[in-house]
């Protein structure tokens, strides 16, 4: 698993994507194996891999996802017709609770620990040799790591007659905050190519003495329905209730302008421990008849075309998929600027309206513009639909055969 020092570009929103093969043609069918830490909870980059392994099986290629331990929450990814692809977990639970270091050599030396540790350890091992038996059932072909946390449990293992290619969905900048940073560049030089959101992360990367970085999007779930209404009168926020999405300020931005639009909702799409935190301070400010938990949603694109504005409130994001999906249903965003990616899904002033990272004031003034004005929504989502066509599965898709084909020469 040699790096290799060509970087190369995917589609970005806005151009055209390129149009060497059509949808469906392949050049031979390959094996592809998926692997992430945990590939079944409802999230964007869970999302992304049953969206590629669906993909590639439809094309032909012989396809496994492969999740390293069980989701503590697991989601049901729908694909019509049944998925096109194996999948599988090697871990029998999900991670135990960290247990605290021993402070002595008692308790490092305590029975209960000791025994803890051989079990863990052999546990370990057979999820190991799960993994290498179904490697070695190839005899060549590909392993797509979804994190560096899974390429930091995969490469300790010996696979020389596949090639590894490694994906990072958050920014540049949260990888520098975090040990996501270290991994990736202890980790990803091994593999073929190292894949990041946006060009500008994969150029960051490449400053770090990344050599193999590239850029590569994540491709849409489905394919984009009929343009949403845009009447409906709601704001909607798509994805987990939790404390990175900082949905509080959403709350309180809408709580601002509410009483000047009185026909106006928020909508949260998902679960999450946030929910009762977010009912009460909905309360507090006196809109939570007007504030509605959706739960679950097992329809995203129907959930997209019941709302009129996206709302994006995060802390951090790499590339978010409810910006790009809310836009392939022609539904218009205002979002903090967060990363690369978000800059290259929200053109400001053209697709949407993008304000300066944790302004809140700024931010409330950008919803109320959007919510106010009929006509601007309406040019914002016919543009943000036009935006993300180049995101639309069969081309990225045609976009990873072509690595694939640059990788094998």
């Amino acid at each position: 698993m040699n790096g290799d020092d060509r970087a190369r570009s995917g589609p970005r929103p806005g151009h055209r994507p390129r149009t060497g093969h059509r949808p469906g043609r392949h050049r031979g069918s390959r094996a592809v194996f998926l692997v992430g830490i945990d590939v079944d909870s409802m999230g964007g980059s869970q999302r992304v891999l049953h969206t590629l392994a669906q993909g590639f099986g439809e094309r032909g290629h012989r396809v496994e996802l492969i999740g390293i331990r069980p989701s503590p929450e697991p989601y049901r990814y729908p694909h019509r017709g049944g998925p096109a692809y194996r999948h599988s977990t090697l871990y029998s639970a999900p991670a135990p609770p960290r247990r605290p270091p021993a402070r002595t050599l008692g308790e490092r030396l305590a029975p209960a620990r000791v025994l803890g540790t051989r079990a863990a350890r052999a546990e370990r091992s057979r999820a190991r040799e799960r993994l290498l038996r179904r490697f070695a059932a190839v005899e060549r072909g590909y392993v797509v790591i979804g994190s560096p946390w899974a390429a930091d449990w995969l490469l300790a293992l010996h696979w020389p007659h596949l090639k590894g290619i490694g994906q990072y969905h958050e920014s540049f900048a949260q990888a520098r905050a975090s040990r996501n940073l270290g991994l990736i560049l202890r980790h990803y030089p091994r593999l073929e190519k190292a894949l990041f959101l946006s060009e500008g992360d994969a150029a960051a990367f490449r400053r770090e003495r990344l050599p193999n970085a590239a850029y590569m999007p994540n491709p849409l779930p489905f394919t984009p329905p009929a343009p949403a209404p845009l009447d409906t009168r709601r704001i909607g926020a798509v994805g987990r209730l939790e404390e990175v999405k900082r949905l509080d300020r959403l709350v309180d931005a809408f709580a601002a302008l509410a009483p000047d639009h009185p026909g106006w909702e928020l909508h949260f799409f998902g679960e999450g421990p946030l929910e009762p935190v977010l009912r009460e301070r909905a309360a507090r400010l006196g809109c939570a008849e007007r504030v509605v938990f959706r739960g679950a949603v097992r329809d995203v694109a129907a959930a997209y075309r019941e709302v009129s504005v996206l709302a994006l409130t995060s802390e951090r994001e790499g590339r978010p998929m409810a910006v790009a999906e809310a836009a392939a249903c022609g539904v218009p965003a205002v979002s903090f600027d967060l990363s690369g990616g978000v800059r290259e899904l929200v053109a400001d002033g053209r697709t949407g309206r993008l304000v300066r990272a944790g302004d809140r004031a700024a931010f409330t003034a950008a919803l109320r513009e959007l919510v106010a004005d009929d006509a601007l929504r309406t040019a914002y989502g016919r543009a943000a639909r036009e935006h993300v066509a180049p995101l639309a599965l069969p081309a990225v898709l045609d976009r990873w055969e072509e690595l694939f084909d640059e990788i094998d020469r």
